[in-house]
């Protein structure tokens, strides 16, 4: 008996001990705010930028009683503690949700120090502050726990996780959805509101593509979402033919690393368009220096609204930001939640610290603290948070107070699902429900839309499903208020299937631009002009150079020219191909009409001089030399200016056949018959020695015998030259810019050099023999003259192939007809116009008389 007093008095005396150690810890009052129920979800909001962090060892006793110096207020996240306040009294007044039982709540402000959360956390199974790690001084706030929700960052997540791990307790976060949250947390990971990245980034892909910004910065979070954003999102961009200006990862804040804003002041000029991700916490920084080092006019693109979260006191930096785009998840709003923000109230909350809190902040109200909590005095008493600009309050459901409202349902409807398995009929023991046990929640939010893992296969959206952004324009109002409006949509299936739609008549680009601004790293390349990469420099930074001779560029910023069809050509500025004027040596050109003129003039001479030659065929001048051929020579000459005739016009196929077989018959004929000519002059003279054997050399039949041979041979050159490859017409679309030559391609050039050839080596004999019997004594002697016009015979000719051959189009057949008609000329004017004058001038004046008459 005596041993059980004993015992009892322990007992007593134990029990009273923790309960005073309790009370002796308990004195500093807790910075949480706790709500009865008969199951608590715990909640870890942040509320403040602070600089507690730095100052914070693990201990709790002299750090807790420090005061933080606050940085920013964040009026707009109460709305995410006002969202599960307001979720958590709809569930209470269903009975039929927890089978008429309430659920409690217990709130904390973490700020964004991750060992407050990790105290925070410790409170929340201890129930007063500071902690007892493993011990709860207040089991009725403890033993009533089932879940928590939080943090907004990824850090506080983690850490939290780290906790309630340990007691098993199931954790939905807020957070941006991070991939690598499962490796950063030793044992249970917990619940992430999965996000649908691939969307994400095809539709700011698509912003980009739609307003042509090209050359974007990069702003993202220095830890492995920023790295994996980089990674995935620059892909996206490079296989968009985008390119990257810079990236950079955003410190932490306070942060005391200045050779980051250094980084930062010099990367931010290089282009208008920076795309920022993250959360507040994540870019705050970027305030502090854009308000002191950046200029205005940058055009922001951002996953969240943390532009918009900023506290009333840095209104002013809303300028930087107006014209920014926001790309959210498309959510739908919270039935009835914008009436429960119109009525709330802080005497309907009076022991809501953190109503009291905000109340005081957005309304500016006198306060005092009361037991280190803050009392409000001389406050509007009707005040509404409807009356408040958009820069201190949002009316609209923010994402995160969207997350925070679906969580409390997940949870109680996980809740409603492990108490139904305990359920036995239509009568239960609700002190046996009244017992929570948060571990046997896990297979009911597993079965819901949360990711645990990293695994693709755990997503939300399923395959087949579409995934819907919206996209809005952040700007100033005609009453001078700013505003979230809504200006697009993008709608995402698949890679091959998703849709973008703008309403650009919404969209205002701020008070620096006055239409759509550019973002590129070099300006677009004009008609006319192609890309030509930049050494060191990516794809989008270029030169413009022109487009080379033949080619044109119809569009802007092409990466090579395009060549014009053979017909056409490249107008001056080299952005469109015209069509190609056809062009030949013809009768109405300057040119053709002057030799059309000179072959008709000389061949006309030729004519009178036959005629002459005719007339006076019983001269003495004419019958000693050889008047048969005189006339021979005459009429080929007249066949050889009127065969230049055949050169000028547009060809045809028998024009092209037809003139050059002509010029060579006909040019062999008139040499062939000075060649008779020269021989018929040496044997001449020759034979008049006494017993000379060359008198039957004399005979008429010797000198045909001559030019027929002559011509003979030339004829068969020819004949071969039409039986294997015979001139045809053709065009040159190269050698004149913007003409198309038409010509006659000579076929066979060997034939062609061969008729040629042939002529040459009968001038080159009629010259050698001229020049050998040149000094001969004689009136009547004709070796002079054959020699002076064969010499410039050949030299005509000779002139002709070097000429000839470095001619193009009209001028080769314009060489060729000059070197006919001045060989032709020289033969008649040097053999014939001596003859003519002893014929006219130095004949007997009956004979004169009697031509003239």
């Amino acid at each position: 008996m005596k041993l059980l007093i004993v015992f009892s008095l322990m007992v007593v005396l134990i029990v009273f001990q923790e309960k005073m150690f309790c009370f002796y810890i308990s004195i500093p009052a807790s910075s949480g705010y706790y709500q009865d129920g008969d199951f608590v979800i715990g909640g870890f909001f942040s509320l403040r930028v602070t600089d507690r962090e730095d100052r914070i060892e693990f201990g709790f006793n002299d750090a807790m009683n420090m005061p933080d110096e606050v940085y920013l207020d964040l009026t707009k996240h109460y709305q995410h503690i006002l969202a599960m306040i307001f979720a958590i009294e709809k569930i209470n007044k269903d009975p039929n949700i927890l089978f008429n039982m309430s659920l409690g709540l217990y709130l904390f402000n973490v700020d964004f120090i991750v060992m407050k959360a990790t105290e925070s956390s410790m409170v929340l199974f201890s129930g007063e502050r500071p902690p007892i790690p493993n011990y709860s001084c207040r089991p009725e706030k403890t033993n009533k726990l089932v879940a928590v929700i939080g943090g907004y960052s990824i850090a506080i997540t983690a850490e939290i996780s780290q906790v309630l791990s340990l007691y098993n307790v199931p954790q939905i976060s807020y957070a941006p959805f991070d991939q690598s949250l499962a490796s950063r947390v030793q044992l249970q990971t917990p619940y992430q509101f999965p996000v649908h990245t691939t969307a994400l980034y095809q539709g700011i892909i698509q912003l980009l593509l739609y307003f042509t910004w090209v050359w974007v910065g990069l702003v993202v979070p220095d830890d492995s979402r920023g790295e994996l954003f980089i990674m995935e999102f620059i892909e996206e961009m490079i296989n968009h033919r985008l390119c990257v200006a810079f990236a950079i990862r955003s410190p932490q804040f306070p942060f005391e690393n200045q050779g980051k804003w250094e980084i930062f002041c010099e990367k931010i000029p290089l282009t208008r368009v920076i795309i920022a991700v993250g959360d507040t916490y994540d870019t705050i920084w970027i305030f502090y220096i854009i308000t002191l080092y950046i200029p205005y006019g940058k055009i922001w693109i951002t996953n969240s609204d943390w532009f918009t979260t900023l506290p009333s006191q840095l209104n002013f930096i809303y300028k930087y930001f107006s014209g920014g785009l926001l790309v959210l998840h498309k959510m739908d709003e919270i039935l009835g939640f914008k009436d429960f923000l119109r009525n709330v109230q802080p005497r309907k909350y009076p022991h809501n610290i953190f109503i009291q809190d905000m109340w005081s902040i957005l309304f500016e109200c006198p306060y005092f603290y009361r037991q280190k909590v803050r009392v409000l005095s001389q406050c509007e008493p009707n005040g509404s948070l409807s009356t408040q600009p958009l820069h201190v309050w949002d009316m609209n459901t923010s994402p995160s107070s969207y997350k925070v409202h679906a969580a409390v349902y997940v949870i109680a409807q996980a809740l409603r699902e492990e108490l139904s398995v305990r359920v036995e009929g239509d009568s239960f023991d609700k002190v046996l429900l009244w017992a929570p046990v948060p571990w046997k929640l896990h297979p009911f939010l597993q079965n819901g839309q949360f990711v645990r893992s990293s695994s693709e296969e755990n997503i939300v959206n399923k395959e087949g499903s579409a995934t819907k952004l919206d996209i809005f324009n952040y700007q100033s109002l005609m009453s001078g208020t700013k505003a979230h409006v809504k200006v697009g949509e993008f709608v995402f299936k698949s890679h091959s299937v998703q849709h973008l739609s703008l309403n650009e008549e919404l969209i205002s680009w701020g008070e620096q631009h006055n239409q759509t601004p550019s973002s590129v790293c070099s300006q677009s390349c004009p008609l006319g002009l192609r890309k030509t990469p930049v050494e060191g420099k990516p794809f989008c930074c270029f030169d413009c150079v022109p487009c080379p001779d033949g080619e044109i560029s119809n569009e802007t910023d092409m990466d090579q020219c395009i060549k014009c069809p053979e017909d056409q050509y490249p107008n001056k500025q080299r952005n469109q191909c015209l069509p190609k004027i056809t062009a030949f040596l013809s009768h109405e050109d300057n040119l053709g009409a002057i030799l059309v003129s000179v072959a008709i003039s000389f061949a006309a001479i030729s004519a009178m001089i036959l005629g002459l030659f005719i007339h006076y065929r019983d001269t003495p001048i004419v019958r000693a030399n050889n008047r048969n051929l005189s006339y021979v020579l005459l009429i080929s000459l007249i066949l050889c200016f009127f065969c230049s005739l055949m050169f000028i016009g547009e060809p045809r196929r028998v024009t092209c056949v037809l003139r050059q077989m002509a010029f060579g018959v006909v040019f062999s004929i008139a040499l062939s018959a000075i060649l008779a000519k020269t021989f018929i002059v040496v044997v001449a003279f020759k034979a008049i020695k006494p017993g000379s054997i060359l008198k039957m050399w004399m005979a008429t039949r010797i000198s045909n015998a001559i030019v027929c041979c002559g011509s003979i041979i030339q004829v068969c050159i020819c004949a071969v030259w039409l039986g294997t490859y015979p001139p045809f017409p053709d065009v040159d679309m190269q050698s004149e810019f913007g003409q198309i030559i038409l010509l006659c391609n000579e076929g066979s050039t060997l034939a062609f050099y061969c008729v040629l050839g042939y002529l040459g080596f009968l001038a080159s004999l009629s010259l050698f023999i001229a020049f050998l019997v040149r000094r001969l004594p004689d009136s009547f002697n004709e070796a002079k003259t054959i020699t002076l016009s064969m010499l410039i015979f050949c030299s005509v000719w000779i002139s002709f192939l070097p000429t000839y051959l470095s001619s193009k189009a009209k001028a080769m057949v314009a060489v060729e007809i000059f070197s006919i008609l001045v060989s032709s000329a020289s033969l008649l004017l040097f053999i014939f116009l001596p003859k003519c004058y002893v014929i006219l001038l130095k004949s007997g004046g009956h004979s004169r008389k009697k031509f003239f008459k």
